[in-house]
């Protein structure tokens, strides 16, 4: 093993290969990745800045209900998400993923559609395995659990990978699937992107631990942190945890450390409680910058390439959002279908008086046909 083991979380030792500048630093923890690979996760990278920052003024104008942006961690989601084979593991999300779900395969336009209000977006494409977004804080550690499970008993070779933030690591469930995990020896990887803040909660304030890693101990499952903002590193870190879960080795837990440069969520504020200077300091290690000055220093990347990419980015993204809001609309019934097999006498009450509400008053439709 390279990374795993190697490095102490007790001492609070984590991988980094790049600098913030994009200088190799740890060049003998290079992983092997090809040049095609390194400029296809840039391009990741930089299609999500952009999609987040047309999204979030897609929702200043009402074009979207909500909105939570990856911005400042690209690095970590395309880096933990690249590895994954595509059609046999299975990535069960969070609700700030945007990254992740480009890398493993989701259709921008079923992201767009979900943050519309359409639950139909979160249903992944044939080929793609990939959960929906999870709202509900933690409880994608035991969906991402109970697949690595169903792998495992199944032989299939698969492997589950599941993320949360820092606040996320605070949540009982997370600690119960973690256990679990490892009492079972199942293949699924842990992933925390430690963006320091909950909300408005600084992660100083929601645990005492030295660090996110820390906690994997106590289960006994192999912890490592590492950098979130060098692609190099999670990528590298990430792959490598795949494939130890997927020899039979059971569950991994990688902390990346990075930062969440935009806001919680689109009606979210973060000038209110995070100090200023912080973010500046922060803003000095945008993942997408270290990257590019890598791949310019490679010959692999120029400014003229970036202005083609952005370009044609943007043009991919307004033609999305485009489709996304020409059908965004979705059948009333859909809301009270899919809690149970069957609606309940008590859903299909609260459904026969929805329809006839939104029948006498069709202008209150909105979303729905």
């Amino acid at each position: 093993m390279k990374y795993i083991g190697k490095f102490d979380p007790l001492k609070d030792e984590r991988v980094e290969i790049m600098d913030p500048t994009g200088k190799i630093i740890n060049p003998d923890l290079m992983p092997e990745i090809k040049d095609k690979e390194l400029v296809e996760a840039y391009k990741l990278m930089n299609l999500s800045r952009r999609q987040d920052d047309f999204q979030n003024k897609a929702q200043r104008q009402g074009r979207l209900l909500s909105f939570l942006s990856s911005t400042g961690q690209e690095a970590s989601e395309v880096g933990f998400a690249l590895p994954l084979i595509k059609g046999k593991d299975w990535f069960a999300s969070g609700y700030r993923n945007n990254a992740a779900w480009l890398t493993v395969g989701m259709p921008m336009r079923n992201i767009m559609l979900y943050w519309m209000g359409n639950e139909h977006g979160g249903k992944s494409p044939e080929g793609v395995n990939s959960l929906p977004p999870n709202i509900i804080i933690g409880s994608q550690y035991s969906q991402a659990t109970g697949l690595a499970f169903a792998e495992k008993y199944n032989k299939t070779g698969g492997v589950a990978l599941t993320t949360t933030g820092d606040g996320g690591m605070s949540e009982g469930e997370v600690y119960e699937a973690m256990n679990f995990a490892k009492l079972h020896e199942v293949p699924v990887v842990f992933v925390c992107e430690n963006n320091k803040w909950a909300i408005s909660t600084p992660y100083a304030k929601s645990s005492k631990s030295i660090n996110v890693a820390v906690k994997g101990i106590a289960v006994g499952v192999p912890s490592i942190k590492v950098d979130g903002n060098d692609f190099l590193a999670v990528y590298a870190v990430a792959k490598e945890a795949i494939e130890f879960a997927r020899k039979g080795n059971g569950p991994v837990l990688i902390e990346c450390d990075t930062y969440r440069l935009g806001a919680h969520s689109s009606s979210d504020n973060p000038d209110i409680y995070r100090p200023k200077d912080e973010f500046e300091v922060a803003l000095t290690k945008d993942p997408l910058i270290r990257l590019k000055n890598y791949l310019i220093e490679q010959k692999l990347w120029d400014d003229k390439k970036q202005e083609a990419l952005d370009k044609e980015q943007d043009e991919f993204i307004r033609a999305e959002f485009d489709w996304a809001e020409a059908n965004k609309a979705y059948p009333l019934e859909d809301i009270f279908n899919y809690i149970y097999a069957e609606k309940t006498p008590e859903l299909e009450k609260q459904y026969q008086e929805a329809k006839a509400f939104f029948d006498a008053h069709p202008e209150a439709k909105g979303g729905h046909h």
